[in-house]
């Protein structure tokens, strides 16, 4: 049986320790990105790559530990839709649900196309939308299942990459002068590919918006947050060296698969098709927690009826919010059919951005007795968000902007209406 909440609506049962909370996060985080940043990214900045990295890191942690510090201290689904609305009022809260539900779906969909181009690219579509259904049932079916799932999918990407690794540093081809800072590095390159490599990091907050199923979420989520983003920080620079050592960072701008251009470059032609499978099942993990992320975030919202409050419906036997991920699944489905892949990684790193931001400028009114961070870390990630938010693609930031406009106008609109009737 469900509990309810203070206002009625049943609550999701505590039933995830910090290792499943740990590997959701890797689940997210160490995913598709990895697979499909780096080369964009090497175009943007050049030899500055490996800086552009770490600038994501550092706005990465950042978010980490403002998100960590919240979430022990509200650990209910929504994460910073819940923490806007409580540290800096309704709006914010709003705000930053809508920026993470839109940029989340769009997320999915770019998820779900990027297994099908490695397992069927012909029938890319066809194969994401069987995706979306399949992944959809297994949330559906509950979250110790999505776990268990999840900490599966780590272990073959953690296997995959680790193996593209040791091809890379170990070959003949790798020339560590490849991996120095030149004259092409530009500082708005860099700040670009930070952008882009911030979407292969943006996982952590998964484990935040689950904090109604995690099990002591005061002493949890603040142990699995950071530790989840520092293992996957040691993968991205050790994948990072390696491919930059064997291809260059001009030879890994111009290809389209830079791992398995690089294992190929390494003289390993026979991982080759280990990184593709090793690419889709990735993907499949990082759309699996996606939908389970968006999904708690809708429910938050439904439960304060910012969305039809049908949503926020707990189903009796799963104990999962089963018409909310429903509504994802059949979302996701309609864009995996029409949208293209780089708009929708685009769309999406812009609105993570902007929620993340929200994330700190929250995290910046905690006081000493609720565990604030050190202020430095808030101020660092809420200006580092809106630099790297406003130096993506300038149709990505004009789409992006849109779009939150259009959610801004219907929050006025509604609360218009409120008011009118309660006067």
């Amino acid at each position: 049986m469900s509990q309810l909440s203070e206002t009625g609506s049943p609550q999701l049962q505590r039933r995830l320790g910090v290792a499943d909370a740990v590997l959701i996060g890797l689940g997210s985080m160490i995913g598709a990105g990895i697979f499909a940043a780096l080369a964009p990214a090497a175009r943007a900045a050049g030899s500055g790559l490996l800086v552009a990295l770490v600038v994501a890191a550092v706005v990465a942690y950042c978010n980490a530990t403002s998100s960590a510090r919240l979430a022990a201290r509200y650990p209910a689904s929504g994460g910073t839709y819940i923490y806007g609305r409580e540290r800096l009022g309704d709006f914010w809260g709003y705000l930053a649900g809508w920026a993470f539900v839109i940029g989340k779906t769009a997320s999915c969909a770019a998820m779900a196309l990027t297994v099908g181009s490695y397992v069927w690219p012909g029938h890319a579509h066809a194969v994401a939308v069987a995706a979306v259904v399949a992944l959809t049932a297994v949330n559906y079916a509950g979250i110790q299942k999505s776990a268990w799932l999840t900490r599966a999918v780590v272990a073959v990407v953690l296997a995959v990459l680790a193996a593209v690794v040791v091809a890379g540093l170990t070959s003949a081809t790798a020339d560590a002068g490849r991996v120095g800072v030149g004259s092409d590095a530009t500082v708005t390159g860099v700040l670009q590919a930070a952008g882009l490599l911030f979407f292969a990091f943006a996982g952590y907050a998964r484990i935040a918006t689950l904090g109604e199923e995690v099990r002591d979420p005061a002493r949890t989520i603040p142990r699995a947050v950071p530790l989840a983003l520092g293992l996957t920080l040691v993968v991205y620079a050790a994948v990072a060296l390696a491919v930059l050592t064997v291809l260059g960072p001009r030879g890994l701008g111009e290809t389209a698969a830079p791992l398995s251009e690089a294992v190929r470059a390494a003289g390993a032609d026979w991982l080759a098709p280990v990184v593709r499978v090793g690419a889709a099942v990735a993907a499949l993990g990082s759309l699996l927690a996606l939908i389970l992320g968006v999904s708690r975030t809708i429910l938050a919202m439904a439960r304060d009826r910012h969305l039809p409050h049908v949503l926020a419906a707990v189903h009796p036997r799963f104990q999962v919010p089963h018409r909310a991920e429903l509504l994802v699944g059949a979302v996701v489905v309609v864009l995996a059919i029409t949208a293209d892949v780089r708009g929708a990684i685009g769309f999406s790193s812009f609105g993570v951005l902007v929620y993340y931001a929200v994330a700190n400028a929250s995290a910046w009114t905690l006081t000493p007795g609720e565990n604030r961070p050190p202020r430095i870390v808030p101020a660092v990630g809420l200006a580092g968000c809106l630099v790297l938010a406003f130096t993506l693609p300038a149709d990505s930031v004009a789409w992006g902007t849109m779009v939150l406009a259009t959610s801004i106008a219907a929050y006025g609109i509604r609360r218009a209406i409120t008011v009118r009737r309660a006067s």
